[in-house]
């Protein structure tokens, strides 16, 4: 018997997804929740091709730097604003020293990227950030990185929940 897996959306479908659902906030704003003790998520789709999160940010939350497990994403802020630092990627980061950039992602804009791609978001601002994120394929795990003076170091993988 075979089985038929689903193909990967790229990063601009995936830009597609997130900026349809958060053109629709009926479908999401009643989900919305603060969390002083850290940023709060909930998926919101889910098959074997893709999922969707919607995430809300206080000012002071972020995520650090981690990766994607492989998956390809894209986020887009719908209120507020978050600031993104990319810092190099998957094959390229561990151990080695890369600048790192930051940009303001300011609500109705949408970020994509492949699945090579580490950056850490943040709530820089004095307000709170709503933000929708899909992946593909779906999550299995992330890497979280530590940036020190030598580049970007390996802390721990997890199992994406």
């Amino acid at each position: 018997m075979t089985t038929i897996t689903s193909a990967a959306l790229s990063p601009r479908q995936l830009a597609g997804k997130v900026g349809k659902l958060a053109a629709a906030p009926r479908e999401w704003m009643s989900r919305v929740r603060l969390s002083p003790d850290e940023r709060w998520y909930e998926r919101l789709h889910a098959d074997d091709q893709y999922e969707i999160w919607l995430i809300s940010w206080l000012p002071g939350q972020g995520t650090g730097f981690h990766d994607h497990g492989g998956s390809a994403g894209a986020f887009g802020v719908v209120w507020g604003t978050l600031e993104e630092h990319q810092a190099g990627t998957r094959t390229r980061a561990p151990g080695r020293l890369h600048p790192v950039t930051a940009a303001p992602v300011s609500a109705g804009r949408i970020r994509s990227f492949g699945p090579e791609y580490i950056h850490d978001v943040r709530n820089t601002s004095q307000a709170v950030a709503v933000s929708v994120h899909a992946y593909s394929p779906p999550l299995n795990e992330m890497t979280r990185y530590d940036l020190t003076g030598n580049g970007l170091v390996v802390l721990d993988t997890e199992a994406a929940s």
